[in-house]
């Protein structure tokens, strides 16, 4: 095979992974973003005080709830925890958020089998179990103390943290949203805004899942993931899962379809779990977690994510064994590289009509002028609560909103390269 008809293989296949899961990414995009819409931060706030269980099941809902996107959990756990949330509920946030959201389950289920689907909510859940059990261990009260006076001087430094209290206002009553248009605009704005935000992750994803489909020959695989040796192989993959999403800086619902690729590669069923819920230790959200909580919390929690996920990878597995749970065939071809009459195309029409009316929907808000409650991300695009935005900065007058300190940072490195009028108007 020649450099260019590898390269046209492996674009076919990713495009048609993409198609067999557009209706599904239309369907969890559009209710994420009603659900952020409709559900208040600050009684999420509220609510996350303690690491009680029924507050940890609480929780887990709520972040199940959310976006699926990994810096956008990531901002949110840490603005709640600064604002007095308790740090290992703040993280069971982030671990449901972005491993337990309906929308990779249906992805899943779509590319490589149902037991991937079932092995997310079986596996998350054990996830925040094993956190909430060693996380006393491994994070000292007085590193968390420490960690949460860091994020209060960095807001009063940018003057964050006066700007989110004078912002802070009572929510209108859930029953009211619901009924108002400017509610539905809103949960639009979230769709709309969390697909602009995860275009790259996607795209990444799916070019990236196609070259490893097609172009790396199996001899490569065999040796990479140690194949045939029996439990000794299952340890090796649990490990080296979560080091190939460190390293592959895809994270959030794009590393989907590169745990399609690299299983069907040969990546054992629990490497690749493993795989799937290390989307919150790549490099760049270790990174993020240094600058949030200082360098020896960060590392902390990267290596116990790190070992979590590989536990919890390797335990879904022999669960699933133990309970007959038919393991998922290696699929020899991820998606049929053609078109089909079949229900995928039905539903892709069906929900590409729905898309637009969300589209629409968005649009019509935007010429209605700008919310007085929201605000969009210039250097991402996510649509952010100005009450609850991780960070703000002034830049000639105007004050933007971020989703993230990552946004914030890039922001301030070159403003006039992001700088437009925000949805948020003008500084008081």
């Amino acid at each position: 095979m020649t450099v260019f008809s590898i390269a046209g293989q492996s674009l076919l296949e990713g495009f048609f992974m993409f198609w067999g899961t557009l209706w599904a990414l239309v369907l969890g995009f559009t209710l994420s973003g009603a659900v952020q819409a409709f559900v208040s931060k600050r009684e999420m706030q509220k609510v996350m005080g303690d690491h009680r269980p029924r507050t940890i099941v609480r929780t887990g809902l709520l972040g199940i709830a959310s976006s699926s996107c990994s810096y956008a959990a990531t901002a949110l756990a840490k603005s709640l925890f600064q604002r007095g949330a308790d740090f290992f509920t703040a993280m069971v946030f982030m671990i449901a958020a972005t491993n337990l959201v309906v929308e990779l389950g249906i992805v899943l289920w779509l590319l490589i089998g149902w037991q991937f689907a079932l092995a997310e909510f079986v596996g998350g859940t054990i996830m925040i179990i094993l956190f909430l059990a060693l996380a006393p261990r491994i994070f000292p009260a007085r590193q968390l103390a420490a960690a949460r006076e860091r994020l209060n001087a960095r807001a009063a430094a940018t003057g964050a943290q006066q700007q989110m209290d004078e912002d802070m206002a009572e929510s209108e009553p859930l029953r009211k949203r619901l009924r108002s248009r400017t509610g539905w605009t809103d949960a639009a704005g979230y769709a709309v805004s969390d697909l602009s935000m995860l275009r790259r992750e996607l795209i990444i994803g799916y070019l990236v899942a196609g070259v490893l489909a097609v172009a790396v020959p199996p001899s490569v695989y065999q040796v990479i993931f140690f194949s045939g040796h029996g439990l000794w192989t299952d340890l090796v993959n649990v490990i080296v899962g979560p080091f190939i999403a460190f390293i592959s800086f895809v994270c959030s619902i794009g590393n989907v379809p590169l745990a399609a690729a690299l299983f069907k590669g040969g990546l054992s069923f629990g490497g690749t779990i493993a795989f799937i819920f290390a989307d919150l230790i790549t490099l760049p959200l270790v990174l993020i977690y240094s600058k949030f909580y200082g360098w020896r919390l960060a590392l902390r929690l990267f290596f116990a994510f790190w070992a979590i996920m590989s536990t919890t990878g390797l335990a879904v597995d022999l669960l699933f064994r133990a309970v007959h749970i038919p393991p998922p065939a290696i699929p020899t071809q991820i998606s049929p590289t053609h078109f089909e009459w079949n229900y995928t195309t039905y539903l892709n029409i069906a929900f590409i009509i729905i898309g637009a009316i969300v589209w629409r929907t968005y649009r019509s808000g935007k010429r209605q002028g700008p919310s007085n409650h929201y605000a969009k991300d210039p250097v991402c695009a996510m649509q952010v609560e100005r009450a609850h935005a991780p960070a703000s900065h002034i830049h000639d007058g105007t004050r933007y909103y971020f989703c993230s300190d990552r946004c914030h940072d890039r922001f301030v490195a070159d403003p006039n390269k992001y700088a437009v009028e925000p949805i948020g108007g003008k500084a008081q």
